[in-house]
């Protein structure tokens, strides 16, 4: 008997420990979904360009593939990655992340060049060509699977540096929940969004009062409005996000400190001369000089990426330039 009342002190002091784990992770996590809030707001903005001009029937099914395709990114490619990377080899962090800051400088500047001057660049117009529904959606879903791992890699990038924890379980978990938890809110909300002038339509046609009929038909009349400003705001984050990594990678690096102090020294001065809100100032002024680098940094490199690293990469993997 006393060995059986031993046996379920044990248990009770494991599932203790159990319940205390649990309050760690969900704390941890957390407190590493808001360090990594800002990317995550980014990466809210950028995904609903993606089901843009696609048929209503085809929102859904497409936010669900590229919902799966974060998932992806970061569940079974980044966490096990970095903290692989974290664990034997914490240096190849910073440049691979500037690498995907770099990325996200070219798309957004690249999709800027388009707007403003469709035939500027031949190879930039032939990936913009693409005349098959089909493979305009696979080319869709695998560019914002692309975006999405840039932008997942820098949240969970953050997420492990917020964890203190020397458990390795610890932050393998904590990781996971952050992951999931980001997805489904992100993806939620997208989903959301791009389907609000359905539900307009809807309003409008069976709202049983003038006043539910009115806001369903400006719904419908709002959301294309919306849309536009969500992937003008998608394209501004991407330069934004991909110009903070970079510039915060060269300083961290000791490659070249002058970008990001110069335009901290900036963004404290043009703070310290409004009498309020000066932290939100500072904030936005730093925003702003990051996406200014990350345009110029994108605009540099487009010839690069569509004359030199295109042409080679359809050589190496035996696709035809115009496939890139």
């Amino acid at each position: 008997m006393s060995g059986l009342l031993a046996l379920l002190d044990d248990v009770a002091a494991i599932a203790k420990v159990a319940a205390s784990s649990v309050d760690d992770i969900a704390a941890a996590a957390a407190k590493a979904g808001t360090k990594a809030a800002g990317v995550v707001i980014d990466d809210a903005a950028v995904t609903p360009k993606y089901v843009h001009g696609f048929s209503a029937d085809r929102e859904l099914p497409i936010i669900w593939r590229i919902a799966l395709g974060s998932m992806r990114n970061k569940l079974v490619v980044l966490l096990p990655g970095l903290l692989a990377l974290d664990h034997f080899a914490p240096w190849v962090i910073t440049p691979l992340l500037m690498l995907g800051g770099a990325y996200l400088c070219f798309e957004g500047a690249e999709k800027l060049v388009h707007a403003f001057a469709p035939h500027a660049d031949h190879e930039v117009e032939k990936d913009f060509d693409t005349k098959d529904p089909t493979h305009l959606e696979e080319e869709k879903v695998a560019g914002a699977i692309k975006t999405d791992f840039i932008l997942s890699a820098e949240i969970m990038t953050i997420a492990l540096a917020t964890i203190e924890s020397p458990s390795f379980w610890m932050q393998a978990i904590t990781l996971a929940v952050v992951g999931t938890f980001i997805t489904v809110v992100v993806y939620g909300a997208v989903a959301l969004i791009v389907k609000m002038d359905d539900v307009g339509l809807h309003m409008a046609a069976t709202g049983r009062t003038s006043g539910g009929r009115a806001l369903g038909r400006g719904l419908v009349l709002a959301m294309p409005k919306l849309m536009a400003f969500l992937s003008t705001v998608g394209t501004a984050a991407m330069l934004w996000v991909g110009g903070n990594i970079v510039i915060h990678g060269l300083e961290v690096t000791h490659l070249w400190a002058w970008p990001y102090e110069t335009i901290h020294h900036i963004a404290e001065a043009v703070a310290h001369a409004v009498p309020v809100a000066q932290g939100f100032v500072e904030w936005l002024v730093t925003a702003a000089l990051d996406g200014v680098f990350g345009l110029i940094l994108g605009v540099i490199l487009i010839p690069i990426a569509t004359r030199v690293i295109g042409p080679l990469w359809a050589t190496v993997t035996g696709k035809k330039a115009a496939a890139h």
